[in-house]
């Protein structure tokens, strides 16, 4: 009998702290608003908080409103037979260039779509951003350098065909996460310098850089030990590190850092099992080093993935409209 209060006391205690465990995060966020909303680091807690409503999954797929105009399935591309597409949103009521917003969609390089983004393509375009979501090559139709080629591609596009689609060509922004944020940064920060195109017409025209970059725990570093064994790395490379040790440096971000880099907006969780915190930590310190201003936001506890909150959610896009606020308007 006494056994049997024993285990029924120490059950009582692991659930009393379990259940502290889930509600610390919304209690410390309610009694800090303006800092990073706190995670809860397991994913057995974070699940248990979803069941229960104290954490809502963004809606991935909100409505167009009416006042939003959509041009969708506009194709900046073609590669390997394979008809490549973007889709841009803007505010029907808006007659001057708007500040435009490239989103990325992520997927390990493997899977997504441009859709996926619609969450935040619908809300910039509210607050008066035009918005653009791109597809590119997955690795399954064609590794590494393909989806680099398509967005350097895609983005060449949307510097060429802003007055035809009412945004300013000179205030481009690029925003991705995961896989997209290092597509974004490798966009953003003068990918290949311009030799590499689908389209011939692009190497004639003039190398340009785009405003400002949000990565949103992206990998910028394909060089360290963790990521040049990782299979989503060398799926996307199709080459092992022994073999080519040239491509995983020619993939990273930070091989292309310059002074002149745009000024750039990094996301990443600190609890992230998939693309370690420490890529986000260097980049930071990498672009102090060069002067290009940075500005970086560990959200303590969260996994990869975490803006799918709703809670995260709305923290980055507060923090990319100040950001957007700053360098394009």
């Amino acid at each position: 009998m006494k056994t049997l209060k024993f285990i029924l006391k120490v059950l009582l205690v692991f659930l009393a702290a379990f259940i502290v465990w889930i509600l610390i995060p919304r209690t410390w966020s309610a009694l800090n608003p303006q800092k990073p909303p706190l995670g809860y680091h397991f994913m057995v807690p974070l699940r248990v908080a979803l069941l229960t409503g104290l954490e809502k999954i963004v809606n991935t797929s909100p409505e167009v409103p009416d006042n939003i105009e959509a041009f969708t399935d506009l194709e900046y591309g073609k590669a390997g037979g394979k008809s490549l597409q973007l889709d841009i949103y803007r505010p029907k009521d808006s007659s001057e260039a708007l500040p435009l917003l490239v989103f990325i969609h992520g997927g390990g390089w493997q899977g997504g779509k441009r859709s996926d983004y619609l969450v935040y393509l619908i809300h910039f375009a509210r607050k008066g951003y035009a918005t653009a979501t791109i597809s590119y090559r997955l690795v399954d139709d064609d590794p590494y350098p393909a989806c680099a080629v398509d967005v350097k591609d895609a983005v060449g596009w949307l510097f060429s065909n802003g007055e035809k689609y009412g945004y300013d060509s000179n205030r481009i922004a690029l925003i991705g996460g995961s896989a997209g944020g290092h597509l974004a940064m490798l966009g953003a920060y003068g990918w290949d310098n311009g030799s590499n195109s689908n389209d011939t017409s692009m190497t004639s025209l003039p190398v340009k850089k785009v405003k400002a970059v949000v990565d949103l725990y992206g990998p910028s570093d394909l060089t360290t030990e963790y990521a040049r064994k990782h299979p989503l790395v060398t799926a996307l490379i199709a080459r092992s590190w022994d073999d080519s040790p040239m491509l995983y440096r020619e993939a990273s971000p930070i091989s292309y850092l310059s002074s002149d880099d745009p000024p750039t907006l990094i996301f990443h969780g600190t609890s992230d099992m998939l693309v370690p915190v420490i890529q986000s930590d260097d980049l930071k310190a990498r672009l102090d080093s060069l002067g290009v201003p940075c500005e970086y936001y560990r959200l303590p506890l969260w996994p990869h993935s975490m803006d799918m909150d709703e809670r995260v959610n709305i923290f980055c896009r507060d923090r990319m409209e100040e950001f957007f606020r700053k360098y394009l308007l």
